[in-house]
């Protein structure tokens, strides 16, 4: 079996240099690090991991937190690339990722024994139930933690510029002559939901635009189905919107296949704008003009402020929040006069 000492041999490092390449030490120049590594696969080399875990005292594992209760779960397509992002950057670092929950062999516990039995050095959280106060529990504890798309003072926080992307969305559809914008919100109960409605709501006010309150239709958990029934309600409405903007793209896709079927055309009849720029807006007919947030930097950051947290402890608080870009395409048009 192949040693440390062979690769040592091989490389021509000393054995000490080769176990910090491989444990991320800070005074192994990358190139040499690289070497190494490359070294260590033509060789077939495995660590052993219980070994490594004495020697540097960490798990090398990054507890991941993802709770939704919709059944959709990792798949959509949000989340699974923001996700993608955070795993790159974890395992080229040496990490493993380990889902975590409220049950250990079977029975209830709570997410910080789950932690501490698993030994993580860290967690990340993309989606959980923010009122469960084994949530906070975890949080209010010594593990470093980083949040996505949450808002609090008890750990790092990671998220996009929810209020700023829907101020921008309704500002283009204004600038395209539109007057009645309706607002397909995700729900009050997620922290981008909220943000988004807010800067839908602020915006409206900045252009002097009333806001008929059926003009607001909930699309719960950004469900495609969701958006199809709110479109539904804001289409059966006296004096419908010319324009609609969606909290997400399946919303808003919802909302495109619902004024379909209501034998309307878009962006002709009526005007469609998500949010998130999942990769499949492009290439739905029409396409979908919406707000992009950049999902590689959303993982990336994260993973980033984990690690940093992780390996320097002591880190002061990072609420980071990153710009987001409208996208234009085919689905929303000047209104009909």
């Amino acid at each position: 079996m192949t040693t440390i000492y062979d690769i040592a041999k091989r490389t021509g490092y000393s054995p000490t240099t080769v176990s910090k390449a491989f444990n991320n030490y800070s005074d192994v120049r990358e190139k040499t690090r690289e070497e190494i590594l490359r070294t260590a696969r033509e060789m077939g080399y495995l660590p052993n991991a219980h070994a490594r875990t004495l020697t540097t005292k960490k798990s090398w594992t990054i507890g991941v937190l993802f709770v939704e209760n919709t059944g959709a779960g990792i798949r959509h397509p949000f989340f699974s690339a923001v996700i993608e992002s955070f795993k790159q950057v974890a395992v080229a670092k040496g990490y493993a990722l380990m889902f975590i929950s409220k049950d250990v062999g079977g029975k209830q516990s709570g997410y910080l024994e789950n932690c501490r039995i698993r030994g993580v050095d860290g967690v990340v959280v993309f989606l959980s139930d923010y009122d469960d106060p084994y949530f906070r529990e975890l949080l209010e504890s010594d593990i470093p933690t980083v949040v996505l798309d949450f808002e609090t003072e008890l750990s790092h926080t990671v998220c996009s510029d929810n209020m700023t992307g829907a101020l921008q969305a309704v500002e283009y559809l204004v600038s395209l002559g539109h007057r009645r914008i309706a607002h397909i919100s995700g729900g009050g109960n997620t922290y981008p939901g909220q943000q988004r409605e807010l800067g839908y709501r602020t915006a409206m006010e900045q252009q002097g635009l009333e806001v008929p309150d059926e003009y607001v239709a909930e699309g719960a958990f950004y469900a495609l189905e969701n958006g199809y029934g709110a479109m539904k309600r804001l289409l059966a409405l006296p004096q419908r919107p010319t324009a609609v903007f969606a909290s997400g793209d399946l919303l808003a896709l919802g909302a495109v296949m619902a004024a379909k079927d209501q034998g309307l055309a878009v962006p002709e009849d009526v005007s469609v704008m998500g949010y998130d720029d999942i990769e499949l807006a492009g290439y739905v007919t029409p396409a979908l003009t919406t707000v992009r947030q950049n999902t590689e930097m959303l993982g990336t950051r994260a993973a980033e402020l984990l690690l940093a947290c992780m390996n320097g402890p002591g880190t002061a608080q990072e609420a980071l929040v990153l710009p987001v870009e409208i996208i234009v395409r085919d689905s929303c048009a000047p209104p009909r006069m």
